[in-house]
C-alpha cells in the first residue's frame, strides 16, 4: 500500500510570529494554491496552527469541502529562543549536524521526528496535504531524501509544494509546484 503526502509551505506572510497573517500577495497565492489542487485527490488537510499556514490551507479546504485539521507538530522549528545575528550560518550548521541545538531551540533531528510522526500516523492509502513552514518542510524532505538540505531550503518559494509518495520500501520526492 502507499500513501501520498503533499508538503506545502505557506504563502507569503507579513512576518514570522505565530499570528502573522498573509500579505495581499499571499492571499492571492492561497487562491492559486487552491486551484492547483483542484484536480488532485485529497482526503485530509492538516495545518500548522500558525495563522499564515491556516490561511494558506483554507481556500483548498473550501474547494475540496474538507475541514482543516490543526496539528501543533507542524509549527515552525525553533532554532533558538534568542535572536541570533548569524542565524543563517547557524541554520546551515544544523543541516550538517542534525543533533546541533542552540539555547531554547530544537535540533534538526527533534524537529524532523515530530513532523515525521504526523506522516507516520497517516493511514495507508491516504492522500494528505500538510501545510507547514519552510525549515520544517525542508527537514521532512531531508528525512525522505538526504540530498535535500540547506540549499534545498534556500530554494523553497512561498508557497511551495512537494509530493512524497511513500510505499513499504521507499519514498519518492518531487517538487510539483511551478
Amino acid at each position: 500500500m502507499e500513501k501520498i503526502i503533499y508538503i506545502v509551505r505557506h504563502c507569503s506572510a507579513e512576518g514570522q510570529p505565530p499570528h502573522a497573517d498573509l500579505t495581499a500577495e499571499g492571499i492571492l497565492q492561497a487562491e492559486e494554491l487552491a486551484k492547483f489542487f483542484d484536480e488532485i485527490e485529497v482526503d485530509r488537510i492538516i495545518s500548522s496552527p500558525f495563522q499564515r499556514a491556516r490561511r494558506s490551507a483554507w481556500p483548498i479546504a473550501e474547494r475540496k469541502k474538507l475541514h482543516v485539521e490543526v496539528d501543533s507538530r507542524l509549527t515552525e522549528r525553533v532554532l533558538s529562543s534568542h535572536d541570533l545575528e548569524d542565524w543563517l550560518v547557524k541554520l546551515e550548521d544544523t543541516f550538517s549536524d542534525l543533533d546541533l541545538i542552540y539555547e531554547g531551540g530544537e535540533s534538526s533531528n527533534e524537529a524532523m521526528s515530530r513532523v515525521y510522526n504526523v506522516v507516520d500516523e497517516l493511514g495507508d492509502g491516504s492522500r494528505t496535504i500538510l501545510v507547514t513552514h519552510g525549515n520544517l518542510m525542508a527537514l521532512l524532505l531531508n528525512f525522505y531524501d538526504e540530498q535535500f538540505g540547506f540549499k534545498g531550503w534556500q530554494a523553497l518559494s512561498n508557497p511551495d509544494v512537494y509530493q512524497v509518495r511513500i510505499t513499504d520500501d521507499r519514498a519518492d520526492v518531487k517538487r510539483v509546484w511551478n
